[in-house]
C-alpha cells in the first residue's frame, strides 16, 4: 500500500496541531478579561495563524511536486473525501487570511511571534469588521469541516482498511 511521504505527514500533523491549538485559543480568549492575559492570547492567536499560513504554504509547495498516493476509496465515498480536502484547504487559506486582515485594518500593530510586520494599510472600522466576521464563518465552518474529517478517519480506523495509516507516522494502524 503506497503511503504519503515522510514531509507530507509531518506537515499534516504540525499543521493539525496548531490548528487545533488555534480553534482552542480563539475561543476561550475571548472570553478572558481585558489585560496582560488576554493580550498575549490574542497575540499568540495571531502568531499561530500566521504560522498556519505559512505551514499551508509550504504542504502546497511539496503537494506539487509530490502527488498523494491514489485514493482508496471509490464512489461517493471517494466524492465526499475528495469535497472535504478541498475544502479543509480552502479553510487553512481562508481563515488566516481573513484574520489577518482584520488585524491589520485593527489599531494595533500586527506582529509575528514579537516580530512587528509591515502594515497594508491604517485602520480602518469598517474593513476590520468585515474581516472578522468573514474569519469567524471561516472558522466555524473549517471546525466542521476538521470534526467530519477526523469522524472519517476514525471510521477507516474501525474498519481497518489501511487509509489511515497512509498518514500515520510509524507502523500504527497500518495491515
Amino acid at each position: 500500500m503506497k503511503r504519503y511521504t515522510f514531509p507530507a505527514i509531518v506537515l499534516h500533523w504540525v499543521q493539525a496541531a496548531v490548528v487545533l491549538w488555534l480553534l482552542w485559543l480563539g475561543w476561550t480568549m475571548v472570553d478572558l478579561p481585558k489585560g496582560a492575559e488576554r493580550s498575549a492570547a490574542y497575540g499568540l492567536h495571531k502568531s499561530l495563524g500566521l504560522l498556519a499560513l505559512g505551514l499551508l504554504g509550504l504542504r502546497l509547495a511539496w503537494r506539487a511536486g509530490h502527488p498523494p498516493p491514489p485514493s482508496l476509496q471509490q464512489g461517493g465515498e471517494k466524492t465526499l473525501a475528495t469535497a472535504v480536502h478541498h475544502l479543509l484547504y480552502a479553510f487553512l487559506l481562508l481563515a488566516p487570511l481573513a484574520g489577518y486582515l482584520a488585524s491589520a485594518f485593527g489599531p494595533y500593530p500586527v506582529k509575528f511571534f514579537g516580530v512587528e510586520l509591515p502594515r497594508i494599510g491604517g485602520p480602518d472600522p469598517e474593513l476590520n469588521a468585515l474581516c472578522k466576521q468573514a474569519h469567524q464563518i471561516f472558522v466555524w465552518s473549517g471546525a466542521g469541516l476538521v470534526a467530519l474529517h477526523v469522524a472519517g478517519a476514525l471510521r477507516h480506523a474501525l474498519r481497518r482498511d489501511g487509509t489511515l495509516g497512509r498518514m500515520l507516522p510509524g507502523k500504527l494502524f497500518r495491515n
